[in-house]
């Protein structure tokens, strides 16, 4: 099924920095969205963009159609799909994990869900915070075809590009392959520009000629991270928003641990990791990722 959903009742678990955001644009497409968090600033937030702020998982998710999560980790989101969700929604309900976890999670609650009688995807995001609020992520889906089916026109309402990863956790699978290029890639790139500053180059010129060169990335390109270089990115703003490293060396950590676990070598990937746990560690976890730069 693609193109535009029917209006469903929607319970949308988790309003932080990226929930928030999600939640209001199914309610501008014209969901009914029923909200929960812990926080009441987020809930009267989510209550101004059009959602029905909830007490409780379990309010929120009584006669959903659809239960969205957004959550910080594996354990979270298991126990609020397996003790808040499952024995409260109604039969058949879909379950949307747009959370970042671990493939194993993912693939365990998708078992649980499914003997519970609950389509499920995990479906993370890339895009960032102000893709969430545009409404242009990316989504990363793993499921069954008819999961994915209806999960598709939901999650397209809050992103420009909805895929098809493969099979329960796929979604996490690419999530975390995708993040463990983008930050060994980051680092690559404030490398390259503090090179190319101690060698006595223009850095607008060295974005000029690398943007249009065989060096040329998403890193570079649209999150160059030299203020007043390329593209409006978080450097413009003193490495305020966009993506923080906190979340950059969570998602490395998954990464670190998948390849752990398939035996695979990723030499590149451990060394981003213990860069951005060394500057997390340092201070830095909210700052966003590409502030790395200022450690070279």
């Amino acid at each position: 099924m693609t193109g535009e959903a029917a209006m469903a009742a929607i319970a949308f678990i988790g309003l932080g920095n990226m929930g928030g955001g999600m939640a209001a644009n199914l309610a501008k497409a014209g969901h009914a969205v029923r909200a929960f968090d812990l926080s009441a600033p987020a809930l009267a937030a989510a209550q101004d963009a059009g959602c029905t702020p909830c007490s409780t998982v379990a309010d929120a998710v009584t006669g959903a159609d659809v239960v969205v999560t957004m959550l910080p980790n594996g354990a979270i989101v298991g126990d609020v799909i397996e003790n808040q969700v499952i024995g409260t929604a109604p039969a058949g309900a879909l379950l949307i994990d747009c959370s970042t976890i671990d493939v194993a999670t993912a693939r365990r609650l998708a078992e649980v869900a499914s003997a519970a009688g609950h389509p499920i995807v995990d479906a993370p995001v890339s895009g960032g915070i102000a893709a969430a609020r545009g409404g242009t992520l990316t989504f990363m889906v793993g499921g069954t075809d008819q999961a994915f089916a209806a999960a598709q026109p939901i999650l397209a309402a809050m992103g420009k590009a909805v895929i098809h990863a493969g099979a329960d956790g796929a979604g996490q699978a690419a999530k975390i392959c995708n993040n463990m290029l983008l930050g060994a890639t980051m680092v690559a790139t404030c490398e390259s520009f503090r090179l190319a500053e101690r060698l006595g180059l223009d850095l607008q010129t060295f974005y000029d000629i690398a943007s249009k060169a065989s060096g040329q990335s998403w890193s570079m390109t649209s999150y160059c991270p030299v203020p007043g270089v390329g593209p409006q990115t978080p450097a413009d703003n003193g490495y305020q928003g966009g993506f923080a490293t906190a979340l950059m060396l969570k998602d490395l950590r998954l990464a670190m641990g998948a390849a752990q676990e398939a035996g695979a070598p990723v030499p590149m990937g451990h060394l981003a990791e213990k860069l951005y746990a060394a500057f997390a560690a340092d201070g830095h976890a909210d700052r966003d990722f590409s502030a790395i730069i200022k450690t070279l």
